[in-house]
Formats: structure tokens, C-alpha cells, sequence
């Protein structure tokens, strides 16, 4: 465990494609969605904490969610929760945690993370982030993990790497040759069959350094707006109202397209550690337990009949009979019903919205 080892864990997502059990005063990454103890935030970062000093794990999430940050995680001081007056996307934040992080340690090496992932094989999740510390740190490169895919799916982003080997002790690196986001059904699957392409798990490891130069060449007007070098407000009184500020103005736009689709020192370090971003209802039926008829269910009184392959989450106080229904989600919380077909579930964003506009904010 290395003292310039840090880790920026972003959690200020909403978590729409989760509704109704994710609602935008507490979204999923606040929640035990797994059904663990833990939520997502909770598992995360005692993920990471196995790696690095607790004291170097920064959360950025909104201000809206700081209250629940704290509470979930009581071991954190003050200054390791930064947060976001509006959500912006990727780019910005890791910016804002750049420039913590800087006047911490200029040597710092660096993972970025999501707060809402699920990783199965933590054991070899863990060794892998090792080498690709040792990595960065030695080398001018932006690395992000990879994950051999399994099928065709069509929810993720595609990481086509070179063949050749980068170096012999690290016979899973390879150069990055281009990103594509979430294809269709059918390039998915040539993409899975060529062999060439990685699931982009969107976890991120650097030196401080190569991502700042990054930042200066490809996002110059994002680094500008929060190098605040000639009036340092950093761990001041003023930070926030500096932040708030920068946000107001900068663009919104991801770290990948922002920098990682256009830089020439990107490299994809893949595996298999059983990776799952969460995203959807689908995917947490893959890694929920299942009854003989392929149905993932909780809830304390759910009775099913004739019922198939369907994720089922409803409350404990809940008494639900289900007759008849196959390859569907029902889910229940907070006076909201969700029934529609699993292979439909993208249109959850279109039902929020709706929602939205016929009901107002009370159910979103």
C-alpha cells in the first residue's frame, strides 16, 4: 500500500435506468441492490481501501448527496467528499479531483472508479490493478481496464486494442486502437467474434501527470477552469463557491470522448474479474440468484405461478401474487409500480420521463 497511490470514486449519478428503486433523492449507488448489507458506494470502497491508504480515497458525488456520503461512509474526513454543484459528466469531476489530489502529492498515481460496479473475482480484480499501477507509474500512458466479453451485449462501450503485446511480463496490455459506444445487436456480435474488442469497464489508472498533460492538450478550457494556481482556493473556505463557479461554465463531456478517444498513449489492460457496471435491471438479474424457473425474486411475500426468467424486487410489507408472466421485470417502491419486458428495458428512461411530466417530481 503506497502512500501517492489514489483513488477518485464517482458517485453523482442519478441512476435512472434503476427506477423506481432508484429515485433522484437516493440513487442506486447509495442502495443495497445486491441485497449484501452494503451498498454499492459501501462495497466500493472497501474494494479500493484494500489498496489504498482510506485516508487517499476521494469521493465525488453531488452536493445533494454529501449528507448520505458521510453517513454511509463515517471513516471519510470532510475534505476527501468533493462535490459537484451539477452534473457535468466525467470529465469535469476528475478534473476537480486532479487538482485536490495535486496539492496532496504531484507523484501521485491514480484509479478512477465508479461507485455502482459489481466485481466477482476481487482477489484477481485487485492483482490486476496492482500491475497496472506499476505500469503508470513507470510509463506515460492512460490505461483503463478492460473485460474479455462474453456475448454480444449491446449496453456496453467496445475497446478494440492491437494485437501485439506492449511487454512481455504484461501479456494482457494492449495498445488501444479505438473506442465505439454500445453498438447494435449485430456489430456487438462481430465484434465479440473478431477477438479484437474489450468491454470498456470504464475504470481508469494514471499518473497525475499523464492525465494532467492530457488535460492541458486535449480539455485546456476545463484544466483552466479549475487550476485555480493564482488564487489557490483549494482547502479553503472558498473552494465551493470556486467550484460551483467552474461547473457553471464548463463544458459537459466525458473523460472518453473528451480525452482517452483522442490521445495516442492509451492502452486497455484486460481481464476477467467478473465485472458488471449494474446498469440495468437486466444485468442484475445475470448475477442474482435464480429459482428453478430462472426467476430472481425478493420480496418477503411473493407468491409466483407459471412465472419465468423475470427479476422481482418488491417490499418485504408486500404481499404480491404473480401468475402467468415471463422474461419481465416488477418492481415496486416508493407507490411506484414498474412491469414491462426485460428485452424492453431501455424504454425506462421514456416511463421516467412521462412519469415526470404527467406526475412531477414526487415519483422520479
Amino acid at each position: 500500500m503506497s502512500k501517492n497511490h489514489y483513488c477518485i470514486i464517482m458517485a453523482g449519478g442519478i441512476g435512472s435506468r434503476f427506477w423506481p428503486l432508484s429515485r433522484t433523492d437516493m440513487p442506486k449507488q447509495f442502495l443495497d441492490i445486491l441485497g449484501t448489507g452494503n451498498t454499492l458506494l459501501q462495497l466500493t470502497f472497501d474494494r479500493f481501501s484494500r489498496l489504498f491508504p482510506k485516508e487517499n480515497v476521494l469521493i465525488v458525488t453531488n452536493e445533494d448527496y454529501r449528507s448520505i456520503v458521510h453517513e454511509q461512509l463515517p471513516q471519510i474526513s470532510d475534505k476527501q467528499v468533493l462535490c459537484e454543484p451539477m452534473r457535468k459528466n466525467t470529465a469535469p469531476c476528475i478534473a476537480y479531483a486532479n487538482q485536490k489530489i495535486l496539492r496532496e502529492d504531484s507523484e501521485a498515481i491514480v484509479v478512477v472508479s465508479p461507485a455502482d460496479h459489481l466485481i466477482v473475482k476481487l482477489d484477481t480484480f485487485l492483482n490486476e490493478v496492482k500491475k497496472a499501477l506499476e505500469f503508470a507509474q513507470e510509463n506515460d500512458a492512460l490505461l483503463t481496464l478492460g473485460v474479455k466479453p462474453s456475448r454480444p451485449e449491446t449496453g456496453y462501450g467496445y475497446i478494440q486494442a492491437e494485437t501485439k503485446c506492449v511487454q512481455k511480463n504484461l501479456p494482457n496490455l494492449r495498445k488501444v486502437k479505438t473506442f465505439t459506444e454500445k453498438p447494435d445487436y449485430e456489430l456487438a456480435r462481430v465484434f465479440v467474434e473478431s477477438g479484437e474488442f474489450f468491454w470498456n469497464s470504464g475504470i481508469f489508472i494514471w499518473s497525475l501527470k499523464s492525465i494532467m498533460k492530457a488535460f492541458e492538450k486535449y480539455l485546456p478550457e476545463i484544466n483552466s477552469l479549475f487550476n485555480s494556481i493564482n488564487h489557490d482556493y483549494y482547502n479553503t473556505s472558498k473552494e465551493q463557491d470556486f467550484i460551483n463557479d467552474a461547473f457553471a461554465t464548463c463544458p459537459n463531456i466525458s473523460i472518453d470522448y473528451g480525452i482517452m478517444e483522442k490521445a495516442d498513449n492509451v492502452y486497455v489492460f484486460y481481464s476477467d474479474f467478473g465485472w458488471s457496471d449494474l446498469g440495468t435491471w437486466g444485468s442484475l438479474y445475470e448475477h442474482s440468484e435464480k429459482d428453478k424457473n430462472g426467476n430472481a425474486v425478493s420480496g418477503k411475500d411473493v407468491f409466483v405461478y407459471d412465472v419465468k426468467n423475470s427479476v422481482i424486487k418488491l417490499p418485504d410489507n408486500k404481499v404480491a401474487v404473480l401468475q402467468g408472466i415471463e422474461d419481465c421485470i416488477v418492481v415496486e417502491s416508493n407507490n411506484t409500480l414498474l412491469v414491462c419486458k426485460k428485452k424492453d428495458e431501455q424504454m425506462i428512461k421514456q416511463f421516467l420521463h412521462d412519469v415526470k411530466i404527467h406526475k412531477g417530481d414526487e415519483y422520479i
